[in-house]
């Protein structure tokens, strides 16, 4: 595998530089001593795209292996969302995904199209549940989930909270939240047909309205644990328990937790090694790429110890 200026990640990463100020001087002084390491430009650079929870992610990588801050590098980030990613990896207007799980409509159009890519795990996540902060109920099984999002279960008080009509937001089916719901929680039990008003488009969305909704706790939703705990998007909200078991890093890592939710580098199958997707995907899947996985708040692969 190409190394890929390394040494100039573990720089940022020491620094912290990722999020902010200018890196161009760090990164050049490193590509001037590492003359045979691949080096990434603005011409080179992959296509990226993928999932919505992803696109922090698409912005550190682009950052540390361009040199510029996140600002320069935000006309790179347009992810289309998880359906449409892997569309538009099929149709060549993608080089590289980072993305959730692929939705099964996904499968029988790569069969139709005879497309075939290259796919590995290189992040954990878990599907969590999120309640108004004043909701008393702080765990739920498996079962009452499902009978909450099947129908069967409908006021708060069937599962020990007050006496208030539970309120089931959904994510739309083109989201990777959504595929996940299905595959991960309800498996053969059918979601109920939820009203156009408790379906969500954009995941920042759905995450507002459960904490807002009708200035009441009567709401729940999901969503990935990235997105609600390390983007600092449940304020006003809970991350509440499945089977006695809180989401956190730890239980994800470990599986302890119910749902976990994959997320994947795809790539078109058969890339020359020194093709700079090939490249990029490789790198992810490295040491120094898990580095900046964990930096970033993704639940890494690899166990790369602590990450400042």
């Amino acid at each position: 595998m190409k190394q890929v200026l390394a040494a100039a990640l573990s720089l940022l990463l020491l620094l912290n530089l990722t999020a902010c100020g200018d890196t161009s001087a760090q990164v050049e002084e490193t590509q001037t001593q590492q003359t045979e390491q691949f080096v990434f430009t603005r011409e080179n650079f992959p296509q990226l795209n993928g999932s919505t929870a992803m696109v922090p992610l698409g912005q550190a990588i682009a950052s540390v292996l361009l040199g510029e801050t996140r600002e320069e590098v935000a006309d790179l980030i347009n992810f289309s969302r998880t359906t449409q990613s892997y569309r538009e990896l099929m149709y060549g207007q993608a080089d590289l995904l980072i993305s959730g799980a692929p939705p099964e409509g996904i499968y029988a159009e790569k069969e139709e199209q005879g497309f075939e890519w290259e796919i590995s795990t290189f992040a954990v996540d878990g599907l969590v549940f999120i309640v108004n902060q004043d909701n008393p109920v702080d765990n739920l099984t498996t079962e009452q989930i499902q009978k909450i999002y099947s129908g069967e279960i409908t006021n708060w008080s069937e599962v020990g909270g007050d006496d208030v009509e539970i309120v089931p937001f959904q994510r739309n089916e083109e989201a990777g939240s959504q595929t996940a719901m299905k595959n991960l929680v309800m498996g053969d039990i059918p979601l109920m047909e939820a009203p156009t008003e408790y379906v969500s488009g954009a995941m920042g969305d759905l995450v507002e309205v459960v904490a807002s909704y009708n200035d009441s706790a009567a709401a729940i939703g999901y969503t990935v644990y990235y997105y609600a705990h390390d983007m600092k998007m449940a304020d006003g909200l809970k991350i509440i328990a499945v089977d006695g078991v809180q989401p956190n890093a730890e239980t994800i890592r470990s599986h302890e937790y119910p749902f976990i939710n994959d997320s994947y580098v795809v790539i078109p199958a058969g890339l020359a090694d020194d093709a700079p997707a090939k490249v990029l995907y490789d790198w992810l899947m490295s040491e120094e790429g898990q580095k900046l996985v964990a930096h970033e708040g993704y639940v890494s692969t690899m166990d790369v110890g602590d990450v400042p």
